[in-house]
């Protein structure tokens, strides 16, 4: 008698596990990319909180000082547009008031990145969608002035 012994896959059971991987893949990459958007959105709500504490603190600050004005500026940048450097890191004044966020945040282009436009106005790109955000010193305010996810940004 002869003895087989099976050391291999037959071909048919490679085959399956292939289309089932393919499978699996084919529901994973769609998720990962809604996680990716998810993430982007987080993070831009998550900044525009810090930057509006940091508003908020350093007028309490400023009324202690006895100064009630608003900062002026949200950052060090002198050029009206930034696309690289650090943004809402101080109000151009740090001997008197410091740091506005203590590490700021890296301007860059693309998705999930923050760009300075002009002196008060800054642009949060999500999903391949530019959201404008202005800083009025009078009032001092940082609001979403334009974009298709303002609403999902400060809500």
């Amino acid at each position: 008698m002869l003895d087989y012994k099976r050391n291999g896959f037959t071909m048919i059971e490679l085959v399956f596990v292939i289309v089932v991987i393919g499978i699996l893949a084919a529901i994973a990459i769609p998720k990962f990319a809604a996680t990716r958007d998810d993430a982007q959105m987080a993070k831009g709500r998550s900044d525009i909180a810090a930057i509006r504490s940091a508003i908020v603190s350093e007028r309490q600050t400023r009324l202690m000082r006895g100064q009630t004005n608003y900062i002026t500026k949200l950052d060090h940048m002198s050029g009206a547009t930034a696309t690289s450097g650090l943004l809402f890191d101080d109000n151009d004044t740090v001997t008197t008031n410091g740091t506005l966020l203590q590490y700021g945040i890296e301007a860059a282009a693309g998705n999930g990145h923050w760009t300075k436009t002009s002196a008060t106005t800054y642009v949060y790109r999500v999903i391949n969608v530019d959201n404008t955000f202005t800083y009025n010193s009078t009032d001092g305010t940082f609001k979403c002035t334009n974009g298709t996810y303002c609403s999902d940004l400060t809500n």
